[in-house]
């Protein structure tokens, strides 16, 4: 079986699937809408308090078993009783993937007309006209999506350690270089000092359990948990890879790398006068108006977007390795199994279709792919969100905490207790909880 050379890489690779367009477009925008930095204390405390022990878990599942969320839970249960949390995670990243493509493909559509300067001397209603513009234009949406369906199925085409792991080794510290090189152009300009306390001086007035929820959730989104993908990355770990230790330095990064986008999104917000509450517009409309003022706005742009592109694609390369292994080892037991070639080019005809579905959706191009008058993309994210995601963290910490013989932890007595206890109780509570609230039953 294909795995990765190196701890590095096991690193590299799961933190790119973690700092998505979750850590570089929502973190900014949920963050400005949430008070700052008392909601970015919260944020940190989850990631650490909950999200430490899932990510430890999604890597111990994939380890222990050596298979994919498919092959693991029987694995480890030995009984097909808990695979049904597998189709959990399955329909899980295939619904995330049929949007996260549309908007992987809006960033690559933004990098080539940054890199056209389209921007320039466009105001915030032209911007926003651009934007709209955009999303009504079916067959250039489509285009885009192809696009990056097709740049993520041909890093897939190779062996782990050829394609996932060699990439990631590239474009993680690429990622890191570019947001630094932001962060520090942003930080000097005049305001930006108003940004950066907005972004780290605490108002625990704003507090409030539904921001406490909205931490929780954000912490579980941008750590990419529920959907398999840290089973299938932690799959391919080398033997003597500490699972303790990779899961902190990899929640480090990303908590880094969105602190980093926040620092630049913020400096540039408030050096400027604009609104930190734009929503999910603050990326495609707000910041482009705000380049527009800065020194040399195209190549800020450029690098900008750049920057969100080499973010999605680390976390799509993520999420089809998950259907890839998964189909692998599905049909495995049939009478016709499919190689990984194979695998990729199938999942990438069923991506084309799924995000041409989503996009004439959201266009209105097809009147009928509605469900309960909203659109693909809107059903899709909310049900990944709101339901699929935190169910199928759900099974895991339960099937691990429960359901798994305590032989199989390794560490010291206190830790592993602390692990389980976290596992068993603290984790299923704030899920259920969470669950709850996103369906305005609590």
């Amino acid at each position: 079986m294909s795995s990765f050379s190196s701890r590095i890489g096991v690193l590299l690779a799961a933190a790119g699937s973690a700092v998505g367009l979750g850590s570089i477009w929502k973190f900014p925008y949920i963050v400005g809408e949430n008070g700052g930095g008392a909601f970015i204390i919260l944020y940190v405390a989850c990631s650490m308090i909950f999200g430490l022990p899932l990510v430890m878990n999604e890597f111990m599942i994939g380890k222990v078993s050596g298979r994919s969320p498919f092959g693991a839970y029987r694995a480890l249960s030995g009984s097909k009783r808990w695979q049904w949390f597998a189709w959990i995670n399955m329909l899980a990243v295939l619904l995330l993937m049929s949007f996260y493509f549309v908007v992987t493909g809006w960033c690559f559509f933004y990098l080539v007309e940054a890199a056209k300067d389209t921007f320039e001397g466009m105001n915030a209603a032209a911007l926003t006209s651009f934007f709209n513009s955009f999303e009504h234009q079916p067959t250039l949406m489509i285009l885009y999506a192809i696009i990056a369906i097709i740049l993520t199925a041909s890093v897939l085409w190779f062996d782990v350690n050829k394609g996932i792991e060699r990439l990631s080794k590239i474009l993680m510290p690429m990622l890191f270089v570019m947001l630094v090189l932001l962060a520090i152009h942003m930080i000097f300009l005049d305001g930006a000092t108003t940004g950066l306390r907005f972004l780290f001086e605490p108002d625990f007035s704003k507090i409030t359990p539904k921001i406490l929820l909205k931490a929780v959730g954000l912490s579980f989104f941008t750590l990419s948990l529920g959907v398999g993908a840290l089973i299938t990355y932690g799959s391919y770990m080398p033997k003597e890879q500490n699972v303790a230790g990779t899961s902190i330095q990899m929640i480090v990064l990303v908590i880094i790398v969105s602190l980093l986008a926040g620092m630049v999104v913020f400096s540039a917000v408030f050096a400027f006068g604009f609104s930190p509450t734009e929503g999910p517009e603050l990326t495609f409309v707000t910041l482009p108006n705000v380049f527009q003022h800065m020194f040399c706005p195209a190549l800020t742009s450029v690098i900008f977007f750049a920057l969100m592109c080499v973010a999605a694609i680390t976390s799509t390369i993520s999420m089809m390795e998950v259907m890839v292994a998964f189909f692998c080892e599905a049909s495995a037991e049939t009478k016709h199994p499919l190689n990984r070639h194979r695998s990729v080019v199938l999942i990438a005809v069923i991506q084309v279709i799924t995000n041409t579905l989503c996009i004439l959706s959201m266009t209105g191009s097809v009147s009928w792919l509605q469900v309960m008058g909203n659109n693909l993309f809107d059903v899709a994210n909310n049900l990944v969100s709101d339901v699929l995601m935190p169910l199928g963290a759900l099974g895991m910490a339960l099937f691990t905490g429960w359901f798994v013989p305590k032989a199989r932890y390794q560490g010291p007595r206190v830790a592993t207790a602390l692990y389980l206890f976290i596992l068993r109780w603290g984790v299923p509570v704030a899920l259920i909880v969470i669950f709850l609230n996103s369906l305005n039953i609590i």
